[in-house]
């Protein structure tokens, strides 16, 4: 069944001066011209987010919005109204996300974490800040050390609640954290531990080896940059390695020590020294 607010692969029906006609399961749809593509046939299929247009219709569009239904996104405020406020949507139809919905005052031109939801009483695509329900810990899709997108939500007093794969909630400690995060932000991370309680702690980045392998490189990469010398040791602050390897501190010791072993560094009293090639 076609329902808007997802992207559908639809079959040209029709062409007309102003577009396309869609086979929205019996239902015509428009393809406005400037959305169809150059040598676009009747019988092609095409790929398009269907959405309703200002007069409730369902309209199609190859433009990618932001976010669709089923999605936890951090979206900016365009305007305010009495009735909520329009969020900036990435498509030519901003989203609103009503009054009820809003957990305190919104501002223009500023970004709120919403989920994105069919309302009943329309049909249409809308917002809320109000998405709990949405959100399941009981049963995990993840396990640890898996890979998985995050989501900066909000902070607490010991670290960052993040939105797991848009399923879950997580916590990712603040001493784990060497870098300005803001509420919205997307990140890649891993599942660090999931607690008896099924409460889910994780890290940046990705886990273990193959993480390190990349910081191994990068570290060489640096050194090379840099005529073969870095200074940077196990004395530095957390935040100057941070600034400058984009690494944890912990990360950067583990990276070092292996490329101490491979002997391809040395370590002096001040910083990291590449090895002679002929060494």
């Amino acid at each position: 069944m076609l329902q808007a607010g997802k992207y559908h692969t639809l079959r040209v029906v029709k062409e007309v001066d102003f577009g396309v006609y869609l086979d929205g399961d019996g239902e015509e749809i428009l393809l406005p011209k400037r959305f169809v593509p150059e040598g676009l046939q009747p019988d092609d299929e095409i790929e398009v987010f269907i959405y309703h247009d200002s007069e409730n219709r369902l309209i199609a569009t190859t433009m990618k919005p932001l976010g669709v239904v089923g999605d936890i996104v951090s979206l900016e405020v365009v305007s305010i109204t009495e009735h909520g406020a329009f969020l900036k949507w990435g498509i030519m139809k901003d989203l609103f996300i009503p009054l009820s919905q809003q957990r305190s005052r919104m501002y223009v031109g500023e970004k709120y974490v919403v989920y994105l939801y069919i309302d009943e009483r329309t049909g249409r695509v809308a917002a809320t800040e109000r998405f709990n329900q949405y959100l399941d810990n009981e049963e995990l899709t993840v396990k640890e050390g898996e890979q998985v997108d995050l989501l900066i939500y909000r902070k607490t007093e010991i670290g960052y609640e993040v939105i797991i794969n848009n399923r879950h909630i997580g916590l990712l400690y603040f001493n784990e954290v060497f870098k300005d995060l803001q509420d919205g932000d997307r990140e890649k991370g891993y599942v660090k531990t999931i607690r008896e309680d099924n409460k889910i702690d994780v890290a940046l980045g990705a886990k273990g080896y193959q993480r390190i392998a990349g910081e191994e490189g990068k570290i060489l990469d640096l050194l090379h940059e840099h005529h073969g010398y870095l200074p940077y040791h196990d004395k530095s602050a957390p935040e100057d390695i941070y600034s400058f390897f984009g690494m944890s501190k912990k990360a950067f010791k583990m990276a070092v020590g292996a490329l101490y072993r491979q002997q391809k560094i040395e370590l002096t009293q001040t910083g990291i020294k590449l090895m002679d090639e002929g060494d």
